[in-house]
C-alpha cells in the first residue's frame, strides 16, 4: 500500500512539475507587448553538470535605436518651450534652429540667446524683415530677409563665417566687434539667456 501511494506521489509531482517547466518556458520565450524585444534562448554546453537555460532580450533594431537617439535630443523641445514662454513669433522653429546651428557647428542656445538681447526674441524688428539678431542693421539701412527660414540660415552662417572663424567665440569676443559701444550689458545679457536654456528654468 505504501508502495502504491509513493508510485502515485512521484507521478503527481512529476506531472505538475513538467506542466509548470512547460509554463514557463512558452511565457519566457515569448514577450508579448514588447516591441523591438525578442527572447533569445542561450543555453549551457551541453554535458554540463550544472546545465540550465536562460533568457535575454535581444536590442532593438538599428532604426528604433537611430530613433531613439534623436528624440533624446531635447535641444528643439527646450528652445520652443523657451520662444512659447515668452511668446516670441519665433515659436515652432526649435528644429530648424537646432539644425542650422548644427550645420555650422554652433550652439543653437546661443543664436536664440542674441535673438533674446537684440529683439527680444523677434517681438522688436524691423517690419517684415524677419530679422530678429539686428543683423546689418545700421545707419545705411536694413537688412531685411523674406522669412525665418531664410533669416536662421543667414545669420547663422554670417555668425561662424564672420565671427567664430576669426577667434570671436564667446559672448564677450562677438560683443567687441558685434556692438562695439556696448558697456558689457549686452554679452551679459546673452549669458544670462544662455543660462536659462541651459538649465531650462524659463
Amino acid at each position: 500500500m505504501k508502495r502504491l501511494l509513493f508510485v502515485f506521489s512521484w507521478i503527481l509531482t512529476t506531472t505538475i512539475t513538467l506542466i509548470s517547466a512547460l509554463t514557463v518556458y512558452q511565457t519566457t520565450t515569448r514577450t508579448p507587448g514588447l516591441p523591438g524585444l525578442v527572447a533569445h534562448e542561450l543555453r549551457s554546453f551541453a554535458g554540463s553538470p550544472n546545465a540550465y537555460t536562460a533568457y535575454a532580450a535581444l536590442p532593438a533594431s538599428v532604426s528604433e535605436i537611430s530613433l531613439a537617439v534623436k528624440a533624446a535630443d531635447a535641444r528643439p523641445v527646450t528652445i520652443d518651450a523657451y520662444l512659447s514662454t515668452y511668446n516670441s513669433p519665433l515659436s515652432g522653429y526649435g528644429q530648424v534652429i537646432v539644425d542650422t546651428a548644427d550645420k555650422y557647428s554652433l550652439d543653437p542656445y546661443l543664436i536664440v540667446a542674441i535673438a533674446q538681447q537684440e529683439s527680444n526674441l523677434c517681438k522688436v524688428i524691423p517690419a517684415g524683415s524677419y530679422n530678429c539678431w539686428g543683423w546689418g542693421i545700421h545707419s545705411e539701412g536694413t537688412l531685411k530677409f523674406s522669412s525665418f527660414d531664410q533669416a536662421i540660415e543667414e545669420y547663422t552662417r554670417g555668425l561662424r563665417e564672420r565671427y567664430f572663424d576669426h577667434g570671436y567665440d564667446t559672448p564677450e569676443k562677438i560683443m567687441v566687434k558685434y556692438t562695439p559701444l556696448s558697456d558689457g550689458s549686452w554679452a551679459s545679457g546673452v549669458n544670462q539667456f544662455l543660462a536659462e536654456l541651459n538649465s531650462g528654468n524659463f
